[in-house]
């Protein structure tokens, strides 16, 4: 019965979100070119605002905005609490029981200008906390379709902040 109680804590605490569990290992010149998207333009404070208003549209909340340097931080909270392994962990561990709660993702961004184009790297961690506060897991995002999908938002951004214009 112990057995069975263990391999099903195992199953219920399978992946928080795409991206943050174990990948094949790939080079940081990898990372870095899912992570990077250059823009067709040369006005660095447009792309900015674009990139400011796909992170607002993902939900994350903007801390810091500095244009000189380029760089923008935000942070989304997600609830990754699954009541399976909560009604488990419970179960076996009364008040002491422990299980994922919720997951902090910290992005930060890069705005630099390259020649006559604007380029945008994105890095993405995601910090997975208990139910009593403490850090679980802290993995890099390394999703690629969780990068690509973001650049299309900004890239829909700076086309409408042109239209705009």
């Amino acid at each position: 019965m112990r057995l069975v109680t263990v391999a099903l804590v195992l199953g219920l605490s399978g992946c928080v979100m795409p991206g943050g569990g174990a990948q094949l290992q790939q080079t940081q010149l990898q990372v870095r070119e899912y992570q990077t998207r250059t823009f067709d333009t040369d006005d660095q404070k447009a792309v900015m605002k674009a990139l400011l208003g796909a992170l607002q549209d993902d939900g994350f909340v903007v801390s810091q905005a500095n244009t000189d340097l380029g760089l923008l931080t935000a942070q989304k909270e997600v609830d990754v609490k699954n009541a399976g392994e909560v009604a488990l962990s419970t179960l076996l561990a009364g008040s002491q029981a422990i299980y994922k709660n919720n997951a902090i993702l910290d992005a930060t961004a890069n705005v630099s200008a390259f020649g006559k184009q604007i380029r945008v790297r994105l890095n993405v961690v995601q910090k997975v906390m208990d139910n009593k506060g403490s850090v679980m897991d802290v993995q890099p995002v390394s999703d690629q379709a969780f990068y690509q999908s973001f650049f299309e938002t900004v890239s829909k951004s700076l086309f409408i902040l042109n239209q705009k214009l």
